[in-house]
């Protein structure tokens, strides 16, 4: 069973950065795609950014494009979402999930595209 840990969400002010971190508890990630969604009170879980295993390309959602950066440190076994500029509307539960593509396919994830799915960590942006 895959255990995917995310960590470093917490309360800050808008304008103010945060980075989530996501662990691979117990194993090393696969040689798949990586990616982080969020999903705000009574919305849908949406995508927010993807990179393939060996770090070279990314996929990021329209609203976070220019704010948020996906990385990936592969002999950490770590996954990082460093988030700049922060607004309140960026106030969500954060999901690390590890899908079952090997490559990106030029397109957003979709849920349906997720293997495994970290707890989530808030993230609270106040105005």
């Amino acid at each position: 069973q895959a255990q995917l840990v995310e960590s470093g969400g917490g309360l800050v002010q808008a304008g103010d950065s945060l980075r989530l971190s996501c662990a691979a508890s117990g194993r090393t990630f696969s040689r798949v795609v990586m990616g982080w969604f969020r999903q705000a009170p009574g919305k849908e879980r949406e995508f927010v950014a993807s990179i393939n295993w060996s770090g070279g390309r990314t996929i990021y959602a329209d609203f976070v494009k220019g704010r948020f950066t996906i990385s990936i440190e592969n002999a950490k076994n770590t996954l990082y979402l460093q988030m700049n500029s922060l607004k309140p509307e960026d106030a969500a539960v954060y999901y690390c999930a590890e899908s079952g593509l090997y490559a990106l396919v030029g397109r957003p994830l979709s849920p349906a595209d997720i293997r495994f799915w970290g707890q989530g960590t808030p993230v609270t942006v106040s105005s």
